[in-house]
């Protein structure tokens, strides 16, 4: 008797079950990658774009001539005026955008993967001293993860020179 090659019913369903097992693994570890890069992204982003607002701040602020706003000392203001060769550059926070507005118009220093929240200055030093002032304002990324959005708070004390 001549027996017929091929796979049996059972053969194939043990196959079936091992093939899906395998791509349910694999679907998992997926994204479970695309969540640790989305959480990178987040992170990176509002890394980022602290640094470069602190370093925009400084630099602005040790070429800077005087601090306008705040005005008094001890005074604190949800923005920071300062003038730079006779020309007043002010930030300020407009819909979550940290703008730097000057004579050359408006730019905005933080990117779209964050917001900015929480800007305030306060206004330090001694009378007859030089101008310095402590800015502080929090990052939040825009897009949330599975434990929420990004979120970092950044402080400095910057002076003029």
């Amino acid at each position: 008797m001549k027996k017929n090659k091929g796979f049996t019913i059972v053969e194939m369903l043990v196959y079936m079950g091992l093939l899906t097992g395998f791509l349910v693994v694999l679907t998992q570890i997926f994204l479970s990658s695309l969540d640790v890069q989305l959480a990178t992204e987040r992170t990176s982003s509002v890394a980022a774009d602290g640094r470069y607002i602190l370093s925009r701040l400084e630099y602005d602020v040790a070429r800077a001539q005087s601090i306008t706003v705040p005005v008094a000392l001890g005074g604190l203001a949800d923005s920071l005026q300062l003038t730079i060769a006779g020309i007043p550059h002010t930030y300020q926070v407009d819909n979550g955008t940290l703008s730097l507005v000057n004579a050359l118009g408006t730019n905005a220093l933080n990117g779209v993967g964050s917001r900015v929240s929480g800007f305030s200055v306060q206004r330090l030093g001694n009378a007859g001293g030089k101008e310095s002032a402590r800015v502080s304002f929090i990052l939040t990324s825009t897009t949330e993860g599975p434990i929420g959005p990004e979120v970092r708070t950044y402080q400095t004390t910057i002076g003029v020179r």
